[in-house]
């Protein structure tokens, strides 16, 4: 039975009632009630396509977010809400043309502008991205977004002054906001100044839903009466990043270390695994927090944790990259598995536990890092501070590697 036109004004009336109050579903059934009685009447798409967002359902709510976007060519709310749509379903190009008559509508919205540097990054444009964030920031220089947004831009290319200066900048606006302490602190630890960066890095345990930490006090550095727990803060105490963390960080300090199963038997102190229970102890860290809690410079670093592996040198080199050998080391034998670390005279791989493994065993080791490198390891190449024997290279420097590997 079609619906009179006091009826639709009824219903959008509830649907409205029914999204303000959080209930997107029941306004979601409403106003497609609305739209099927009126297919051409562009508030009810509008509204339709937003509670589909609302709800997590872009692909379906892009229908009528177009559809509301022809029917209201001068509506500047329904040329972005299209965008944001097609921004989430990487449709770039074409949110981009919606941003654009958007932009033509509302030439001086900061927030216009920042998205559109959003999607011109999102295409690869980082130049043209650059100037939409200069133009958004002309309109509102505190705008938060615009300001994150272009720190990365200036970091990424190594302008660590600029990036430095928006960061800033917004946290004039939001002094206590923990992503962007955490972001200047990291660019500050990036160029190798922990004194600066290392309180601002803690920020990180502030953001919710993004870390393990066991339940225990954190340690703050005071004197204990009990043991400490030392433990990754990665919730996959599996992943790449834990195995790393542990083999690296857990040094200068009497503690016992949770860890892995595939690190337990490589510790020669006291280990625990996660799940187990944690009866005595009194306190916890994580590791990434020691540098800070026991003043670590990059020039005057504890050694590396003791091993229960003893070096055998032989002739054998370990290989733990992606990259194949170079020719030269074909007819070699080349070690590939964590348990024979102990028997090479060199070690060659990314920045992985089993590389570190080898170096804390002191073995001549070659770690291969990209240019955004872990801050841990400062912004220098060279012989490293973390282990007497490791040396760093960067990961696409074949010739710095052959010249490296020559004789071998």
């Amino acid at each position: 039975m079609p619906l009179t036109d006091q009826q639709i004004q009824s219903l959008g009336r509830d649907a409205l009632q029914r999204a303000a109050a959080g209930d997107f579903a029941s306004a979601e059934e409403m106003f497609a009630r609305i739209v099927e009685a009126r297919p051409n009447m562009g508030q009810a798409l509008h509204l339709l396509g937003q509670v589909r967002l609302k709800l997590g359902r872009f692909a379906e709510a892009r229908e009528p977010l177009e559809r509301a976007a022809q029917f209201l060519p001068r509506d500047v709310a329904a040329q972005t809400n299209l965008a944001g749509c097609l921004t989430q379903l990487g449709r770039h190009e074409q949110a981009l043309a919606a941003l654009a008559k958007a932009a033509r509508l509302k030439p001086d919205d900061a927030a216009i502008s920042h998205n559109t540097g959003r999607t011109l990054e999102a295409l690869g444009r980082t130049e043209e991205a650059e100037r939409a964030y200069d133009l958004a920031l002309s309109i509102d220089h505190r705008l938060l977004p615009a300001l994150s947004a272009r720190a990365e831009l200036l970091a990424a290319r190594g302008e660590w002054a600029g990036a430095l200066a928006d960061l800033e900048t917004a946290l004039v606006s939001q002094p206590d906001d923990p992503r962007l302490r955490l972001r200047r602190g990291e660019l500050m630890l990036r160029q190798g100044d922990w004194w600066r960066g290392l309180d601002d890095h803690e920020a990180r345990l502030e953001i919710p839903g993004e870390r393990y930490a066991p339940d225990l006090p954190r340690w703050q550095g005071e004197p204990l009466q009990g043991r400490l727990l030392l433990y990754p803060e990665q919730a996959d105490i599996e992943s790449d990043a834990a195995l790393r963390d542990t083999v690296m960080l857990a040094r200068g300090i009497e503690a016992v270390v949770q860890c892995s199963a595939t690190l337990a038997d490589w510790f020669d102190g006291p280990t625990v695994r996660r799940g187990e229970p944690l009866d005595g102890f009194v306190a916890a860290a994580p590791l990434r927090s020691l540098p800070l809690l026991l003043n670590w410079t990059r020039d005057a670093l504890p050694p590396p944790a003791t091993l229960s592996r003893t070096p055998e040198p032989s002739s054998r080199i370990g290989w733990f990259t992606a990259a194949e050998p170079p020719t030269g080391l074909a007819g070699l034998d080349l070690v590939r598995t964590p348990d024979a670390i102990q028997t090479c005279r060199l070690v060659v791989g990314d920045d992985t536990w089993p590389v570190h493994a080898a170096a804390a065993l002191g073995i001549a080791t070659v770690v291969l890092v990209p240019h955004t490198a872990d801050w841990l390891w400062g912004p220098n190449l060279g012989v490293s501070p973390w282990y007497a024997s490791a040396e760093l290279l960067r990961d696409d420097d074949r010739e710095g590697l052959a010249a490296r590997l020559a004789g071998c």
